[in-house]
């Protein structure tokens, strides 16, 4: 009779870390999936800004080897993420291309400029950082005008900081809800060895020496669970690198390897402190206490 209920006891521990591991594994792969889109999030937005051009047009009196100065110039600027030169014969074909016909049989001449399209690097395409920058471009000699579209520029930097904002707030929601959920399930699995922990006080163990096993198991099952939840993080990057290769996502190994320490390190904080104070509460209850 008592091998069949140290039989009964044993599944039902297996059983009771299984659900913890699952739990565990369940809400960190939500959190490493919600860690994954902020961090491809600031990727997709930088990539965004980084289409953005500021053009600037030359006299016509500056020479081709003067513009290849200048351009090689701008090119050692920390704002530049590339510059393309465009003669005022390749813009005139893009605009005829544009509108459909040749516009230079109406006028005889080419009204247009030469210019430099300066692609930004993310942190300048602000509209404040642009301004400044047309601020000195004008005050160059060989600049006529500059011209970049401010409206889009004020949209565009209205809209991602709101995407981050909420990015955030609900990351954090999720964080919250991932710390509650991964507590409650250990916090059950200690429950159900409450009578065990006050024996172990009551022969003369100290807290220290009680708490000890529980965290080191806990913490066994918190990188179980961890490394199910990479498993699963790992197919999900694996079909979005499939059906979405624009993100590069499987080629950001740095992105990936924050991902992956994150996951490994909220396992390991989250279950040692809910074991911590789990095991403490039930060190601080008095026996008649242990029945309620």
């Amino acid at each position: 009779m008592s091998s069949k209920f140290d039989s009964y006891q044993k599944r039902r521990l297996q059983s009771s870390y299984f659900s913890v591991v699952i739990s565990i594994a369940l809400v960190l792969f939500m959190v490493g999936v919600l860690g994954l889109v902020l961090l491809k999030s600031t990727k997709v937005a930088n990539h965004v800004k980084e289409k953005v051009a500021i053009s600037l047009f030359i006299k016509d009196e500056v020479t081709q080897k003067q513009i290849k100065t200048f351009r090689e110039s701008l090119l050692t600027e920390d704002f530049t993420k590339k510059a393309i030169y465009i003669s005022k014969t390749q813009a005139a074909k893009k605009y005829s291309k544009e509108i459909g016909e040749d516009f230079l049989n109406f006028l005889g001449e080419n009204p247009l400029k030469n210019g430099i399209d300066i692609y930004l690097k993310a942190d300048y395409v602000t509209l404040d950082k642009m301004q400044e920058l047309e601020t000195r471009f004008l005050k160059n000699a060989f600049i006529v005008d500059v011209s970049y579209d401010k409206p889009l520029i004020a949209l565009l930097t209205k809209n991602i900081k709101r995407i981050s904002f909420w990015l955030l707030v609900l990351s954090g929601f999720f964080s919250l809800i991932a710390i509650i959920l991964i507590n409650s399930s250990i916090r059950l699995s200690i429950y159900s060895k409450r009578f065990n922990i006050k024996t172990m006080q009551m022969v003369g163990a100290t807290k220290g020496f009680i708490r000890k096993p529980f965290i080191f198991r806990s913490i066994k099952l918190g990188m179980l669970g961890a490394f199910l939840a990479l498993i699963g993080l790992a197919v999900v990057i694996f079909y979005i690198d499939k059906y979405v290769p624009s993100l590069n996502i499987l080629k950001d190994y740095i992105s990936l390897i924050y991902l992956a320490l994150g996951v490994v390190l909220a396992a390991f904080i989250i279950t040692m402190l809910s074991t911590f104070f789990a095991t403490q509460r039930f060190l601080n209850l008095q026996t008649e206490e242990l029945y309620y």
